[in-house]
């Protein structure tokens, strides 16, 4: 959770239109396709054309956030042939609120005729109390029963979990291990948003991408708080959890929180094969780095890049409001990924990465399913 907001990122998609899929190369040129660049960067709703591109992807979108259950938004997800990944998140020490989000969560998915599957996770302050390991494994196990097919730990584990002396509880703590093996053993995967990015641990600089979210929310700065553990410490900490887990299928959040050093990324994937990255809220950095280095890093690892986006439909959200930007982030970053369009982007022209359609199928649906057993089956 906590998507990073971007405000300087132009998108203007409105409503798409519905028709039968088609696999036919996204990079090849409709005449409509033709005219819009004729006139300058692509923005606006899916073309007829592009549209059928898009659904005959079926694409998944696992990071999301739903909280309500309203029909014109599944309308939205059916008219996409879209299916997500609706991902629980303890923000706070209140067991109840938590409770509250699953009962809501579960709801849209129990109604979401095949379009949701739930990510289940489980309050890390309590984990000192009693019977903790317990509680937390019937928890889970409970969610699998009824479809769960992952659980997700948060980054209030290294940035705000601490123990009786005021240390830093880290990913790795022992308390957590059997809660890993039992993810492992039942086949489900971990999705790991563990760190942030840079920003939060460097004095503040108004010209980083994500500086607008820590001024809203400062309790996630870490810059001169005392005993804070560095970034470094903390991924070190989840590299840890992946080598003394080899059979747990970890899916790090946000480019695994290495989104600024694609080097460091890559060398992460290629020393961990039980790890894969989602993109989730965090375009601005794939589409900062240069166009030919993107699409090598795509290509490299392309069965290891899933796609996410974080977007979020919270319980008191307006439906309109939220159809409206989750198609606009759809349709941005369809024509990024898929086209060599010029995009309007922070106030430059981009050119679209126009990736072959077998990466893209990787990218939107096949990494999914791999990295996610279960994630298309009916909720029980």
């Amino acid at each position: 959770m906590a998507k990073l907001t971007f405000s300087w990122i132009v998108i203007l998609a409105i409503a798409g239109c519905s028709g039968p899929p088609s696999l036919k190369s996204p990079a090849a040129a409709s005449p409509e396709a033709d005219a819009s660049k004729m006139s300058g960067p692509v923005s606006g709703p899916f073309t007829s054309q592009e549209l059928l591109q898009f659904v005959a992807l079926d694409p998944i979108d696992t990071h999301t956030h739903i909280d309500q259950t309203a029909p014109a938004f599944l309308a939205l997800l059916q008219r996409l042939n879209m299916h997500v990944l609706d991902i629980l998140v303890a923000h706070t020490p209140d067991q109840k609120a938590l409770d509250t989000q699953s009962e809501q969560a579960w709801n849209f998915v129990k109604t979401s005729q095949g379009r949701a599957t739930l990510c289940t996770t489980f309050n890390p302050f309590g984990y000192r109390t009693p019977n903790f390991t317990r509680t937390v494994l019937a928890q889970i196990n409970h969610d699998f029963d009824q479809g769960a097919v992952a659980v997700k730990i948060w980054k209030n584990i290294g940035e705000q979990v601490k123990d009786a002396k005021g240390n830093y509880i880290l990913p790795d703590n022992p308390i957590f291990e059997p809660i890993y093996r039992d993810i492992a053993r039942q086949n489900k995967t971990l999705i790991a948003h563990v760190a942030d990015p840079n920003t939060i641990w460097e004095a503040p600089n108004p010209a980083a991408p994500d500086y607008s979210y820590y001024t809203e929310h400062p309790e996630w700065y870490m810059y001169g708080r005392a005993n804070a553990p560095s970034k470094e410490a903390i991924l070190l900490s989840r590299d840890h959890l992946l080598e003394i887990n080899p059979k747990l299928r970890v899916v790090g959040a946000h480019l695994g929180s290495m989104e600024a050093d694609f080097d460091q990324l890559g060398k992460r994937l290629d020393r961990y094969p039980n790890f894969a990255v989602d993109i989730a809220a965090r375009m601005p950095y794939l589409v900062m780095k240069s166009r030919p280095d993107m699409i090598v890093f795509i290509e490299k690892y392309q069965d290891r890049l899933i796609y996410a986006t974080d977007n979020e439909f919270p319980a008191e959200a307006k439906a309109e409001e939220a159809i409206r930007s989750w198609e606009n982030t759809y349709a941005f970053d369809w024509r990024f990924f898929a086209t060599n369009d010029t995009l309007e982007y922070h106030g430059h022209k981009v050119q679209g990465l126009a990736l072959p359609a077998p990466i893209l199928r990787k990218l939107y649906h096949d990494n999914a399913v791999k990295w996610f057993p279960g994630i298309l089956a009916t909720t029980r």
